[in-house]
């Protein structure tokens, strides 16, 4: 009776083992491990603002936090420019054509905006302009219109992590530690980061989204 008592206890303690062993694998991962933070201020970017309004009107900076706003009816960032209204932070100094990079950011997206691309990897074979968008529909977080990241994102700050691995043709995307999306490069000479608010289709009148604590990453040799 005692061995069949300890053989049973032995069972349900290895069971419990493999359960807790699987459950903190299944936790939040930390993707900036083997990556070096490289050193970012305003002298590593620049505000992309359309070109009829002073920066003020359209970015803030206060208390660590990068406020960017852009309406439906602004002009685009330069005049001789096609593209639709965006206000941006483009990362210079930063751009890459090998190796693995990452971007990290906390992101807050207020409710209501809509049809808007908040973080991309500029660059990729034409026709294509973005190797990556990271893109705000209706309150769903997606990967350009196909893939649904997170179906509620509204009102709440989160932790946005992209790293594109130019060699190996690969990008993943990782929401608050958890791996979202494994997505095939687009080819490109030279790639670099932007965040903010660059409006798509169907983009709402009023646009924006907040970032704190931006990272600019590259793994390490």
């Amino acid at each position: 009776m005692n061995s069949l008592f300890l053989l049973g206890y032995f069972y349900s303690s290895c069971i419990l083992l493999l359960l807790v062993h699987q459950a903190s694998s299944w936790g939040p991962l930390d993707p900036t491990k083997s990556f070096i933070s490289l050193p970012f201020n305003r002298s590593y970017y620049h505000i992309q603002k359309p070109y009829d309004v002073p920066e003020n009107q359209r970015y803030s900076f206060k208390n660590g936090v990068h406020r960017l706003w852009v309406f439906a009816t602004d002009k685009p960032h330069t005049i001789t420019s096609q593209t639709k209204p965006r206000t941006e932070i483009a990362i210079q100094g930063y751009n890459y054509s090998s190796g693995v990079w990452q971007f990290e950011g906390h992101a807050y997206v207020p409710y209501g905006t809509s049809g808007v691309c908040i973080m991309q990897v500029f660059g990729a074979d034409p026709p294509h302009a973005t190797t990556a968008m990271i893109r705000v529909y209706n309150g769903s977080l997606m990967y350009y219109q196909e893939s649904v990241l997170v179906p509620s994102i509204y009102n709440r700050w989160f932790r946005l992590n992209v790293i594109h691995d130019v060699d190996a043709k690969k990008v993943r995307v990782y929401i608050d530690g958890f791996l979202k999306l494994e997505a095939q490069g687009r080819g490109g000479t030279s790639h670099a980061f932007k965040c903010g608010v660059y409006a798509q289709n169907n983009d709402s009148y009023y646009m924006e989204s907040r970032w704190k604590n931006i990272k600019i990453l590259k793994k390490g040799d």
